[in-house]
């Protein structure tokens, strides 16, 4: 299997060191997707924005954490459902959601359900959604500029995830307690 380094602040290319140092600064420590990502300042770089731009988007925090979470259980990505779960719990994520779609049930609140439905038909069907799926999700108050955040979403979870599967990427002590299997293979 091809290892990856997990860098530090020390090893991690020039382009990095920033983004890493940024990180220690604001959450304690390096994330191992981050120390991952490194090797490529421009994945790393990449990431981020994208991660900025997603975080002030038109979507609220339980709609924001409802694609990024979605996506990643779709994507059966071992690291970021447990990065997402901390991440939500901190944002104020109820947990009926949480665990709702970390389980692959359906969300209890019908307008969040909407959006996690819409977020997997985009997946699927890799973009190419009809219009009965689009008023789908229309009908319960959510518009074209919601469409296109998901689109933002799905780029930036397609970086973290994919880098996490080819990575192996080990999850952070800080989202351990976290840990999940996809519902498939329990």
């Amino acid at each position: 299997m091809t290892e990856f380094t997990l860098h530090t602040t020390e090893s991690a290319p020039a382009a990095s060191k920033e983004i890493l140092e940024d990180a220690t600064k604001t959450v304690g420590f390096v994330p191992n997707l981050y120390a991952t990502m490194a090797q490529s300042p421009e994945l790393l770089k990449s990431y981020k924005f994208l991660a900025e731009a997603f975080s002030s988007n038109s979507l609220n925090a339980d709609e924001r954490n409802v694609v990024w979470q979605t996506i990643n259980v779709e994507n059966n990505c071992h690291y970021c459902v447990p990065a997402h779960t901390g991440i939500a719990k901190s944002q104020g994520v109820a947990d009926e959601t949480i665990n709702a779609i970390r389980d692959g049930q359906p969300i209890p609140d019908a307008k969040l359900e909407a959006l996690s439905v819409f977020v997997r038909q985009m997946l699927d069907q890799r973009g190419v959604v009809s219009e009965e799926q689009t008023q789908a999700l229309f009908a319960h108050g959510y518009d074209n500029t919601t469409i296109l955040d998901v689109i933002l979403g799905l780029a930036h979870k397609t970086l973290s995830n994919y880098t996490n599967h080819v990575a192996h990427t080990p999850v952070d002590a800080a989202f351990s307690g976290f840990a999940w299997t996809h519902p498939s293979e329990r």
